[in-house]
């Protein structure tokens, strides 16, 4: 497992698609609550993307924008345009279609009816089709790629997204069984492939586990580290499995990595058992610790003390409630 694959796993598209319709101009969506991820492109045409607090960012055809919440954003035909959001009502979605609440519709004041422009209505030469995405992130695993992140990331078109942008169109143009399920998938692949560009970007700086990761070296250890997370690591061990000199894997790791490797695997430790003790069920802090590499339950909850700032048992009190004792423990 590498170490963005770790750390995008957990953001997955569910019922997320909420934009597939046909824009005439004027047109303003506006998507409140924002979700911690939104991808936003476009089919056909153009508009502009206006985040709460940012520039806006004009989204032509077959480019991308990714929005990190919680700021909410406007997608808008022209900046300043006449159109007004229609309040949400029974136009606005649930939690459960995407992650957020946003508006299903959007007011055309040209339109004495106040129709919603999005079901067809009015489709000219100037029209726009656009397709979002919104994504729910839960746990400590994944908020690790969203503090790689800006508020806002364009991806321009004759990228690897391209591919996918064309299933889209097939997929959208069609009602048929499954089509939600494949739509989620396509989403899916669509925010990777816009992530990965935006991370090899020309020019770019992206966070110091993408670049190591192209290390011969370095992301050989990455890679270990995120499969065996509970393994006995030494900087010993960990070279010779690497095929280097500890002094080499050392000097090379803090180099492409920005700390030591034990350091490293310290703190990704205390992220897989903070996601475990929110979701842990019946399992003791002893035993959570032992998961991640700790037989000593006292070492991990100093460990994670000094890395999150509370206790195990206070992490877990916090997210889920009372953790439960060991057998024969008070």
């Amino acid at each position: 497992m590498d170490a963005f694959s770790d750390l995008i796993r957990g953001v997955r598209a569910h019922g997320s698609l909420f934009g597939s319709s046909t824009l005439s101009p004027p047109w303003a969506l506006h998507f409140v609550d924002g979700a911690p991820l939104t991808l936003c492109t476009v089919l056909g045409g153009d508009g502009w993307i206006v985040p709460e607090h940012g520039p806006p960012e004009q989204l032509r055809a077959g480019e991308t924008i990714v929005v990190r919440g919680p700021s909410t954003f406007t997608f808008v035909d022209e900046v300043g345009t006449s159109a007004e959001p229609i309040e949400c009502g029974e136009d606005c979605a649930s939690p459960e279609q995407g992650g957020t609440r946003h508006r299903l519709g959007w007011h055309d004041p040209g339109d004495s009816h106040g129709e919603n422009v999005g079901d067809g209505a009015g489709r000219g030469s100037g029209a726009t089709t656009l397709i979002v995405g919104a994504y729910p992130v839960r746990g400590e695993i994944s908020q690790r790629l969203l503090d790689a992140l800006p508020v806002v990331l364009r991806v321009g078109v004759g990228g690897t997204g391209d591919a996918v942008l064309e299933h889209l169109a097939a997929e959208v143009a069609v009602d048929t069984p499954g089509q939600q399920v494949v739509l989620d998938r396509l989403l899916d692949w669509m925010l990777v492939c816009t992530l990965r560009e935006w991370f090899d970007r020309p020019g770019g700086e992206p966070p110091p586990w993408w670049a190591a990761q192209r290390d011969p070296v370095v992301g050989d250890a990455l890679r270990l580290l995120h499969a065996e997370p509970a393994a006995p690591w030494t900087v010993a061990a960990l070279a010779d499995r690497t095929g280097v000199s500890r002094s080499t894997l050392a000097k090379r790791f803090a180099d492409h990595v920005g700390e030591p490797p034990l350091t490293y695997l310290t703190r990704w430790r205390m992220t897989l058992a903070a996601d475990l003790l929110s979701e842990r069920g019946t399992a003791t802090v002893a035993e959570i610790g032992r998961a991640v590499g700790y037989s000593d339950a006292f070492a991990f909850s100093v460990a994670f003390k000094r890395t999150r700032g509370v206790s195990p048992s206070a992490w877990a009190k916090r997210e889920v409630g009372p953790v439960p004792t060991a057998a024969g423990r008070p």
